[in-house]
């Protein structure tokens, strides 16, 4: 037993020897230990088997009624601590892991150095802010934090800064979806694209890094989320800046801006705290597509007040209007046929707009492009930017309108002397099919000459019904002059005229009463179109298609008799029935029984015209074949 003591007060010692170390009061920490060695010393002359002897006072040197004043008075002097409570604590120690902070208890506690990494000078003796965890963890140590602390101060910062309106400071950390993480205070704020600034940012990366202002617009204590803006900050100081201006500002003003956006239909400039409006119809005198062809993002300009709205604060801006109109300053060499250069600018379909200079066009009309009079398409002729020359039709510079032509810059085809000669009656030329119409085609023999073949004077043998039956568009036909009309400009035209008239000779063969063979080629309401031979064709009326009884219906593609009933050669017309044939036979039969006689002398007769018949048609189909 007397070995357990002693072993007890060499711990003791040790303890009073480390804290000898740690607070610097040598003197007490010897006397403790002296007054150890008088209790050892004294114990040791004691009966070991003395059962009454108070071991607790021998170790204390106190008797139980003293030992019990100095607990009492002693844990008088400890504070009550909570968990989760901020304290104001002491650095009593440094290493390169930890930081010893005492807080008043009756341990010190242990707080990583990483939790210090903003205070970089920390010493001995600073005072920081921890926040208790617990007052004995299962190692019996006391747990304290610092990262807890600050947040807790930084988040009563935040919601006092919310419902004061306080402005912080911030630093921005990184880019995330939809815009920063900002570092307010070791607590990470949102801050969103658009609250960044008034202006569109083009660069969010160069805000990376960078400490900045920030209003809190918006927390959310559930998920412990803050969003903060700086937007709102430039806003309140531009409001005081657009009062000034606004309440200065008059139309006729010059004013310097900067190019704040860009759109299709103009710009946004920065007055300075209030935004104007330049339309692109005010940017230039000359024509603009687009801003951008003259403007540039954040460039300097001067501009004009045109207008403005005090209630709705919208201004009006203008920059051509600084300078004088091209059309006050317009030469008086460009006058009506004058020849003027410039480029294209606009192509619509009624015609192209040549910019003269900046803020002087003419008018090009699809009229006076070529002396044509089937003209293309101005796209499919003109580009914008193209560089032309044209003749001054018109101008008016009160009304700033200007007419120009293209076909002036070379001779009228009409008024040619040599026109009449080479276009005369009876001349033979090639043309090119333009257009076409029900009554005919239009062709175009030169450039600005055209000529009309009606559809009657395309075939002695056929009828159409539209020109395209017989042609297409831009082929080439051959054709007569018929007449010509300088004048008026028209000319008439034909194709049969080419050869010679084959009615001459059908006379003689599709006579009245004729039998033809002929092929149904088209049914009408009105009738059949019948093709004969030769490839003339006549017409059978609907009464006269009309079948016997034991006869099959006539269809399309039908071939069968047709007596010819009407020949009219100035009208070119052939009349043909189908009903009389068989009439005709019936009739034939009834004579045939009566006297017979008389029709083989008939036959004869008709055996003899049909060999002249022949042999007429036989030259013909010979010399249609030769032409």
């Amino acid at each position: 037993m007397n070995k357990n003591i002693e072993e007890h007060l060499n711990e003791e010692n040790a303890s009073m020897n480390w804290e000898k170390e740690r607070n610097g009061d040598e003197n007490r920490v010897e006397h403790e230990a002296d007054d150890n060695l008088k209790i050892l010393s004294a114990i040791k002359q004691k009966n070991n088997d003395d059962v009454d002897f108070d071991w607790d006072e021998a170790e204390s040197g106190y008797s139980k009624k003293d030992r019990q004043q100095l607990l009492e008075m002693y844990n008088s002097t400890l504070k009550t601590f909570k968990p989760n409570e901020i304290l104001m604590g002491t650095v009593v120690a440094k290493d390169d892991r930890e930081v010893l902070l005492n807080i008043g208890y009756k341990s010190e506690g242990r707080v990583p150095l990483s939790e210090f990494r903003d205070t970089p000078n920390l010493s001995v003796g600073d005072k920081i802010e921890v926040l208790l965890e617990s007052t004995e963890d299962k190692d019996g140590q006391l747990l304290l934090s610092r990262k807890r602390a600050k947040s807790v101060r930084t988040w009563e910062i935040i919601n006092n800064a919310l419902e004061g309106e306080v402005i912080l400071e911030g630093q921005i950390l990184r880019r995330t979806k939809g815009g920063f993480v900002v570092d307010i205070q070791g607590v990470e704020a949102f801050l969103p694209g658009s609250q960044i600034d008034v202006k569109p940012v083009r660069d969010f990366d160069q805000f990376v890094g960078r400490t900045m202002e920030f209003k809190v617009v918006k927390i959310n204590p559930i998920y412990e989320n803050v969003v903060v803006s700086h937007k709102v900050l430039i806003e309140e100081k531009l409001e005081e800046q657009r009062y000034e201006i606004l309440k200065n500002l008059e139309k006729g003003q010059v004013l310097e801006g900067i190019v704040k956006n860009m759109t299709p239909f103009g710009v946004f400039i920065d007055l300075g705290g209030v935004d104007g409006l330049l339309h692109i119809t005010d940017i230039s005198w000359g024509r603009v597509n687009h801003p951008q062809e003259v403007l540039k993002l954040d460039d300097k300009i001067n501009v004009v007040v045109l207008d403005f709205d005090e209630d709705k604060k919208r201004i009006s801006l203008g920059m051509k209007q600084l300078t004088a109109h091209p059309w006050e300053t317009l030469t008086e060499n460009i006058s009506e046929n004058s020849i003027v250069e410039g480029k294209v600018v606009t192509v619509t379909e009624y015609g192209v707009f040549i910019e003269i200079k900046p803020g002087v066009e003419g008018l090009v009309h699809t009229s006076e492009m070529s002396w044509s009079q089937h003209p293309k398409n101005p796209s499919e002729m003109f580009k914008p930017g193209q560089e032309l020359q044209a003749v001054v039709l018109n101008i008016d510079r009160e009304e700033r309108k200007m007419s120009l032509g293209l076909k002036q810059l070379t001779p009228d085809p009409w008024t040619l002397p040599s026109i009449s000669e080479k276009y005369a009656q009876g001349t033979k030329h090639e043309g090119i099919v333009r257009n076409m119409t029900n009554y005919g085609l239009f062709l175009e023999l030169e450039n600005g000459v055209d000529g009309l073949v009606h559809i009657s004077d395309l075939s002695w043998t056929k009828k159409y019904a539209h020109p395209s039956e017989y042609i297409k568009l831009e082929e080439k036909i051959e054709v007569i002059v018929l007449s010509l009309d300088v004048e008026n400009r028209k000319m008439s035209l034909g194709h049969r005229q080419l050869t010679e008239d084959v009615w001459e000779t059908f006379a003689t063969i599709f006579t009245v009463g004729s039998i033809q063979k002929g092929t149904i080629k088209r049914i009408e309401p009105k009738g059949a179109i019948v093709e004969l031979e030769y490839g003339v064709e006549g017409f059978c009326p609907s009464k006269n298609l009309r079948v016997a009884e034991n006869q099959p219906e006539l269809v399309i593609d039908s071939s069968t008799d047709f007596e010819v009933i009407e020949f009219s050669r100035e009208a070119k017309r052939i009349l043909l029935s189908h009903t009389a044939v068989w009439h005709q036979e019936e009739e034939t039969e009834k004579r045939a029984k009566k006297i017979k006689p008389k029709k083989e002398k008939e036959e004869n007769a008709a055996n003899e015209g049909t060999l002249e018949d022949n042999e007429a048609l036989n030259q013909l189909k010979e010399k249609m074949e030769k032409e």
